[in-house]
């Protein structure tokens, strides 16, 4: 199976896009069911966040996914979410309501 990594990091910033699904899935949903679990199983925080990350990241190189492409898809994704931080913090810090 070929994935193609750059059609999953690109989207438009519309209600259609399954990309901005995806990150809304995650920032209201995933984020918060995994800091609730880490705090009331006395698990340290962000180890969910790390070691569910790093299987999913499994996951797809189990299916063929190359790491090197990976790697590289991966670190253009934590620039951009660097850089929506800097602008969340210059603005005053993210939206409340938001892990």
């Amino acid at each position: 199976m070929h994935v193609n990594l750059k059609e999953l990091t690109e989207h438009d910033m519309t209600d259609d896009c399954p990309i901005c699904q995806a990150q809304q899935f995650v920032t209201v949903a995933l984020l918060p069911a995994a800091a609730a679990w880490e705090q009331n199983s006395d698990l340290p925080r962000f180890s969910i966040a790390l070691h569910g990350a790093a299987e999913l990241l499994g996951a797809m190189l189990e299916n063929g996914v190359d790491r090197d492409a990976l790697e590289s898809v991966l670190g253009g994704l934590l620039d951009e979410i660097e850089q929506r931080i800097a602008e969340d913090r210059a603005l005053g810090g993210p939206p409340q309501g938001t892990a």
